[in-house]
Order: C-alpha cells, then structure tokens, then sequence
C-alpha cells in the first residue's frame, strides 16, 4: 500500500472521514485539534538552558505524534532556523517510514530543530512544545495517530537539556495545568536519523491535505493565537 494512502487511513482520524462520507466541505467544519490540550497555557520554564555567548547555533529532537505537525509549527517559530523530521529512538537499519510504522523497533516520529539560541532558549522551545505542538497527557498517542511511534518524548542531547526539561515537567504538573498528568518522556543521547525525502516540509508542500488541514493547521493557529510574538508567517526550511 501506498505509504502515504496508509499515513491516510491511521491518521485521518474518524471526524474526517464521517465528514467525506456524508459529502460535508471541510471549510465548513469547526476549528478542531486531535488533542485535549492544544493551545493550552503553561507557565514559563524556571530553567531556560541559556548558552555561551556567541553562541549562535543549537539542535532540540523532540517527538510528539506525527512529525508533519510538528515541523509545521517549529518551523513557524522566531529563532528556529531549520527543522527535520525522522526518527528517534531505535537504530538507523529500522529508521524509515515502513518499520516506524509498525510500532515495533522503539523509535519515535521526531523534529531536529536547529535554532539560534541568542534569539529564543531551549526553555522557550519547550514552552511551545508542551503547550501547542502537541498533548503531553496522552500515552503513545496524539488524536488518531496510535502506537508507541506516536508518543511524547524529549530527546535530549546532553544532561543539560534532560535535567531543564525534567524540571519543567514538575513544574507544569505542580501548576495543574493539565487535567491529566504529564506523560512526556525524556531520554538522553539517541540517535536522530532524517526520514524519507517526501516527508520533509509535508505540510507547506500540501496545504490540502485533508490530514494536515484537520488536525495541524490548528496547532499552528494556536502558536499564532498564544506566543504572537514567538511567530512568523516566514518558513524556516523556506519549503
């Protein structure tokens, strides 16, 4: 099967297809985001890993449910110069769309973002991550998007980066921002491999997608809607 016919059928997500059944224009329906918690405001790190000066370029790998999504957002973000979707977690002989697709091999759908720490922290990154790229409070999800290649998780580069988003972890829960607990994880050290050439700025390149339409475009209207002046209508991977 087609991969991207098969990306369709898991990740469409029951709303979409109920509405192409019964002949409904997707314009006409509400603003939605497969998640509980998008848009949700959490409060600023404490910790926000701030780097030497001079310092002008830093990399984040985080997961958190398809990576169309969250390159859509990231890379709408002041400060991030490049994102890449991939693969994180598992072995570079299973980092494609195929076997990630199982669930099986322990990798994650993942963003390498490159920014430029002088103009927003690692902290700041995060903020927009917990908040509005995705929901921290589902398990090996994110709204029809099911299996453990879907879940929540930092991938830090170093014990820097895992203890800042440790700490904002508690932070966030002690806050009771969430009605349901947080169930990021975050690991330190895995390898980022980049995906598949046709994954690679797949929502700029397909503004029609149903998929992307219905449960991504959301996402990047609440980083628009939260963090005014986190966001910029320019790309950063000028797709």
């Amino acid at each position: 099967m087609h991969s991207q016919f098969k990306r369709f059928l898991s990740c469409a997500g029951f709303g979409v297809v109920l509405a192409l059944a019964l002949g409904l224009a997707l314009t006409t329906m509400p603003a939605h985001s497969a998640g509980t918690a998008y848009g949700t405001a959490v409060p600023a790190p404490q910790d926000h890993l701030l780097h030497a000066a001079g310092q002008n370029s830093a990399q984040a790998v985080l997961a958190g449910g398809c990576f169309w999504g969250m390159e859509l957002v990231f890379s709408h973000v002041k400060g991030v110069n490049n994102v890449v979707s991939g693969y994180a977690g598992g072995d570079k002989a299973h980092a494609n769309y195929a076997d990630s697709s199982s669930g099986r091999y322990g990798d994650a759908e993942a963003v390498r973002i490159t920014y430029d720490p002088s103009k927003i922290s690692y902290g700041e990154l995060l903020r927009i991550y917990f908040s509005v790229a995705h929901d921290p409070t589902e398990l090996n999800r994110q709204g029809p998007d099911a299996g453990p290649q879907y879940r929540s998780e930092v991938f830090a580069a170093n014990a820097d980066q895992a203890r800042v988003a440790r700490a904002y972890i508690k932070q966030i829960d002690a806050a009771k921002v969430f009605a349901k607990p947080i169930v990021t994880k975050v690991s330190v050290g895995e390898p980022f491999f980049p995906a598949e050439a046709y994954h690679q700025n797949y929502a700029i390149r397909h503004p029609d997608s149903l998929y992307i339409r219905w449960n991504d475009l959301p996402k990047l209207r609440a980083l628009e809607h939260r963090y005014p002046r986190r966001y910029t209508a320019h790309y950063a991977n000028g797709a």
